[in-house]
């Protein structure tokens, strides 16, 4: 039976360790121990546990000092430990991976996460001690009869073959052509067919049809390098139609003259841990009564939303909502109706959300709704209004009706803050007028329309004027190799040098432009100029150095942008393959038919295209699969704090793990430290693009930049 041992100073934590323990499986030997200096001694005398879960702060000798003196002791190096902590800290983490643990799991601890992790940790000690087993089997057969040497190495063929075929893990190899020369048992069983039948048909068969291509890329990747693939994630779809999440690994399959014959393909099944992580963190991100995003949620979305809109491509509302006298549906009819009501609010407000929109309950009785703005959506006033009447509608529970009113406090981005904390500010103070008024109504955090309307128009003619008097700049920010160090591109950013304000933010113009049209002249000049630019690198001898140009949604809605981009680059005469032209993912959900015919025109000229702040928007994985991509550009919200934040840190894993399983190149934007960086090559990303390396900066520094780090690379 399986041995699990507890490791706590805490007797109530060592008996619910224990009782958890005991839920894993029937049968299953539970040994407790309170003082790790006693555990390590009964290990020394032959006791051999097959998991062990121990407390991180204990006294005399913490987790770490107990993991490193475990590892120490003969046959102790490959059993799991779960480290259970309270500490947040990377560094506690990566102390105590260092000194030899498996896992961790934050205290409090979930006890499903709790089962389902040591459950899967006991599976592969199972597998593991099988295996060395039959290894010291074959061992023993090999060396006992020299004479037999022949017979023993085809024996131990079939019998590695074997051993294959009882590791929980799909594992199969292709040849140069693709063609499947070994699958086994766990792939016949996953695909509903015999193992032997898969021998000879394409490697095809082994995946779902929309990663026939990614797959087949990715062996060709394999092949020509040489070297194995970074682990990824992919779903697959067994025999039953049921799809399953595999890490997946690939390696050089080489002859016996060190050739490369093939690629070895290993998937192993983590379905059961993604869907504990995922419940885990869905727990903690919605609200229980209504399902909905919490307030935490909330703030950090928008905090994300914050981020993106500064690049100056979008802007948004908040609505701040409060149920008016919500407290009588509790006196009068109860706890149960007023959850019930709390519900009934959450659905009308999903009603009337847009695809771009977000609805969270932020308090008992508040509730958040982010309003993305474009030209085909309500303006805040209209929906804050239709809000208000949704709200106020009867609601029937137990054969009674009751209402409440709604008051709606609303405020915009870029117009009336640009910081998330001022921004809640607004909304807050303009719910108070609401209800200060009287309640069920809605109040803008600026009242007066006249003003801004005043505001919009100096605006426009500034920009008109700018336009004309050729105010614009273009600023250039460094993307860098993170295999090499090198710098391999730049970035284009506009800047506005007025005359009257010096150079003004993006921010304070663009989402202007985008709405009076005027960003069409402004960004047929960027292209432009960036082009112009890098043409003028290439002259000086800098190298082949790639320049990234955004484009705007409305340059697809009113002009022909593949013929803009023929036209710059027949003007500059530069190389196609010298230029990326970066889509936001809003982009990608206009119009589908119409984008992608204009992005393959484009691919066809040898211009690549990068998705920009890839992971904040809505784009499904069937939009992007469609769309001739190269690069995806991971948003620096999920890399400010990701050195912190583990659920940051993996959304850029995940991201990095989906663009290479697509075959393509992923970009870090936001970069500004040296850890971040580190982190960031670790985890697969291929181009880094960051203050750390470098801010925006004129076409002069730029061009000094270079050249700079040219000449330390011909003096190292």
């Amino acid at each position: 039976m399986p041995l699990i041992v507890i490791l706590d100073d805490q007797e109530t934590n060592r008996r619910i360790f224990e009782r958890l323990a005991s839920s894993i499986e029937s049968g299953m030997v539970i040994r407790v121990f309170g003082d790790p200096s006693l555990a390590l001694k009964d290990f020394g005398e032959g006791l051999v546990p097959d998991l062990i879960v121990t407390d991180y702060k204990m006294p005399v000798m913490d987790g770490e000092g107990f993991i490193r003196a475990l590892r120490l002791l003969p046959g102790f190096s490959e059993i799991p430990v779960i480290v259970i902590t309270v500490y947040e800290e990377r560094s506690f983490r990566m102390r105590a991976l260092e000194a030899g643990a498996t896992d961790f799991l934050q205290s409090p601890v979930d006890h499903q996460e709790f089962v389902t992790r040591a459950r899967n940790l006991l599976k592969l000690r199972k597998q593991q001690l099988l295996l060395e087993s039959r290894a010291e089997v074959l061992a023993q057969e090999l060396a006992s009869s020299e004479e037999s040497r022949e017979a023993a190495l085809r024996d131990s063929s079939e019998r590695l073959a074997q051993v294959i075929d009882t590791v929980p893990a799909m594992v199969s190899a292709s040849d140069l052509d693709g063609r499947i020369l070994f699958a086994n048992h766990f792939a016949g069983s996953f695909f509903g067919c015999d193992p032997a039948d898969l021998v000879g048909k394409s490697s095809d068969a082994l995946v779902d049809p929309d990663l026939i291509a990614p797959n087949r890329l990715l062996d060709r990747k394999v092949i020509r390098s040489g070297q194995p693939l970074m682990s990824f994630e992919r779903q697959l779809t067994n025999s039953f139609g049921e799809k399953r999440v595999f890490l997946t690994t690939k390696s050089p399959l080489r002859d016996s003259h060190d050739a490369i014959m093939g690629v070895v393909t290993s998937a192993l099944d983590i379905t059961d841990r993604k869907r504990a992580d995922e419940h885990l963190l869905h727990a903690l991100q919605h609200d229980a009564v209504t399902s909905l995003p919490n307030r935490n949620f909330f703030q950090d979305r928008l905090r994300r939303e914050v981020a993106r809109a500064r690049r100056g491509d979008r802007a948004f509302a908040i609505h701040l909502v409060d149920i008016d006298e919500f407290k009588s549906i509790n006196d009068l009819l109860g706890h149960e109706a007023g959850d019930a009501y709390l519900r009934e609010v959450a659905s009308r407000l999903l009603a009337l959300a847009g695809p771009d929109d977000f609805v969270a309950r932020v308090g008992a009785d508040d509730f958040g709704f982010l309003q993305s703005i474009s030209g085909n959506t309500l303006p805040p006033a209209d929906l804050a209004d239709r809000i208000v009447t949704a709200l106020g509608a009867p609601f029937e529970f137990g054969g009674k009706d009751a209402a409440c009113g709604a008051s709606v406090g609303v405020t915009l981005y870029p117009f009336d803050a640009t910081e998330d904390e001022r921004l809640m500010q607004n909304a807050e103070l303009a719910l108070q007028q609401a209800k200060q008024r009287g309640g069920n109504q809605f109040r803008l955090f600026e009242t007066n329309m006249a003003e801004r309307t005043r505001n919009h128009a100096a605006l426009d003619s500034r920009l008109r004027l700018a336009i004309d008097r050729k105010e614009f700049e273009l600023y250039y920010q460094p993307q860098v190799s993170s295999a090499t160090g090198q710098i391999i591109g730049a970035e284009a950013l506009l800047r506005w040098n007025s005359p009257d304000r010096g150079m003004v933010s993006p921010g304070e113009f663009l989402p202007r432009a985008e709405e009076n049209g005027m960003i069409v002249p402004i960004n047929e000049w960027v292209l432009m100029e960036a082009c112009r630019e890098a043409k003028s690198w290439h002259r000086m001898g800098l190298g082949p150095i790639k320049i990234g140009v955004n484009l705007s949604p409305i340059q697809f809605q009113r002009v022909n942008v593949s013929a803009l981009v023929v036209k710059a680059l027949s003007a500059t005469q530069l190389d196609p393959r010298c230029l990326d032209l970066e889509i936001t993912e809003n982009i990608v959900m206009e119009d589908s038919e119409s984008v992608v015919a204009t992005l393959r025109q484009i691919a066809e000229l040898g211009a690549t295209i990068s998705v920009d702040d890839f992971g904040t928007g809505y784009s499904s994985l069937n939009y992007i699969k469609q769309f001739p991509l190269d690069r995806i550009k991971i948003d620096q919200c999920f890399i400010r704090n990701m050195i912190d934040n583990p659920s940051d840190h993996a959304i850029v894993r995940t991201v990095a793990n989906l663009g290479h399983s697509l075959g393509l190149t992923v970009v870090a934007e936001g970069v500004e430290t040296e850890a971040q960086a580190n982190l960031l090559k670790a985890d697969g990303c291929d181009v880094m693009q960051g203050y750390f390396y470098g801010k925006p900066m004129p076409a002069a520094d730029f061009i000094a930049m270079v050249r700079a780090s040219r000449k330390l690379e011909l003096t190292a």
